[in-house]
């Protein structure tokens, strides 16, 4: 059996917990620059503001009900999202963790008997509750694709399941199969539910039904085969290793206004490199490649067609420090640096990703230049970077490549305190 655990509406839960004052209130979290509503309370969505919707449009709208607005506020989510995930690793178990996204995870409950169940449901759900303040729900079911539509329909009929939903009898599933539109299906994407639609094959129950060799033949094949016996109870999709390390990372992010200059763009690369890295060295790996790309406006005022210049670079050798790193993105700028034109994003991605455990020399560099000497150096010094960053809050202590007083950073005009990761944030209680 496994189990989905997802946080209900996880951005609106998180602006919530150290705001009581908000619960039952519509609230909504807008993307970077303020842009777009990503994330809505139900309280939200009652009053027919829609997921994606540009903030401008509904301004009006949610100034009349006193909706609650809030910039996003990532590195809190990152930080409540780590406690929601070490809270399900302390009842189960770290390996039996999958984290399959910011606010939720699949957790292995093969060794769980069966009677027992709806009451370790129930038991997910008080204890990430009351030891994160964050609201979940979760759904069990023998397969993973299952597990998903228990979950969403334990949060869709809420007042029924209380959040929590256990789908293991033949009735129980056949119920829940019928009851789940076939678009909904976890796995099925827009153009494969036209066309179920197209053919009768309105709902899960339906699709489950067909016949194999159909399936295999018009879905994809092997995936489509592997859906359908999920949809069935067969596992096929395993629990993935919970610390299954990346093999690309990346940062980017629109600037919070257009920019022109050379040195401001480096700025931001600066910055954005500085993350990455900073992900690398967590997941105890290095990086063999770095990759650099700005995007600006199309220079016709009458159409919007921004254009995107990149290099890329294979580095002498893997590393992971970001002195190094720095050293060898920012003299890739000016080779994609098109004069003063109107930049709007720029991004950085760090590949051919290696163990910085297991690193091997480069055979036809002379040993002093493969860093013996060198090496512990940086690793020291990025050690102690991260460990006061983490502990002090996020740029506490950061490269002068960065900028001093940044003024291309994102628009986050109505960002909450960074209550959890902040030293001068921290709530205060009288």
């Amino acid at each position: 059996m496994f189990a989905l655990v997802d946080c209900n509406s996880f951005y609106c839960s998180c602006e919530r917990l150290f705001r009581p004052d908000l619960e039952n209130q519509p609230v909504v979290v807008l993307s970077n620059n303020d842009g777009c509503i990503i994330a809505r309370s139900d309280e939200a969505k009652a009053i027919g503001i829609k997921m994606g919707a540009p903030y401008f449009q509904y301004k009006s709208q949610i100034n009349e009900n006193r909706v609650a607005v809030f910039s996003s506020n990532y590195q809190l989510y990152g930080e409540l999202s780590m406690r929601v995930m070490d809270t399900l690793r302390n009842f189960v178990g770290a390996e039996k963790v999958e984290v399959y996204s910011v606010d939720e995870a699949f957790l292995q409950l093969a060794q769980v008997p069966t009677e027992l169940l709806t009451s370790i449901a129930s038991g997910l759900k008080q204890r990430v509750e009351t030891w994160t303040g964050i609201r979940v729900s979760v759904g069990i079911a023998p397969t993973k694709v299952l597990a998903k539509l228990a979950n969403r329909l334990a949060k869709k009929n809420k007042q029924e399941t209380r959040g929590a939903l256990v789908l293991q009898k033949p009735a129980e599933l056949e119920m829940a199969l019928r009851e789940t539109e076939i678009g909904e299906v976890w796995g099925i994407g827009h153009q494969y539910a036209e066309k179920l639609r197209r053919l009768g094959i309105t709902d899960a129950l339906k699709f489950s039904r067909l016949p194999i060799n159909w399936v295999q033949k018009n879905m994809g094949g092997v995936v489509g085969v592997r859906l359908h016996k999920e949809l069935n109870g067969i596992p096929c999709i395993d629990l993935k290793d919970p610390l299954e390390k990346k093999k690309m990372i990346g940062s980017s992010r629109m600037f919070g206004r257009p920019v022109y200059e050379l040195e401001e763009i480096r700025e931001a690369v600066a910055t954005y490199l500085a993350r990455a890295a900073e992900k690398l060295r967590r997941q105890d790996s290095a990086a063999t490649e770095i990759g650099l790309y700005i995007v600006a406006a199309d220079e016709n005022k009458f159409t919007y067609n921004p254009k995107k210049f990149s290099t890329a670079l294979r580095l002498p050798k893997p590393c992971s420090g970001t002195n190094e790193l720095l050293t060898y993105a920012l003299p890739l700028l000016p080779l994609i640096y098109q004069g003063k034109r109107k930049y709007l994003k720029a991004g950085v991605q760090l590949s051919g990703l290696v163990p910085a455990s297991s690193l091997q020399e480069n055979l036809f560099i002379h040993s002093a230049e493969n860093n013996e000497v060198h090496e512990p150096t940086t690793k020291n010094l990025m050690k102690a970077l991260d460990n006061i960053n983490f502990s002090q809050g996020a740029n506490t202590i950061h490269f002068g490549a960065t900028g001093l007083q940044p003024t291309w950073t994102m628009r986050q005009d109505q960002m909450s305190p960074r209550y959890t990761t902040s030293w001068k944030d921290l709530p205060q209680v009288s």
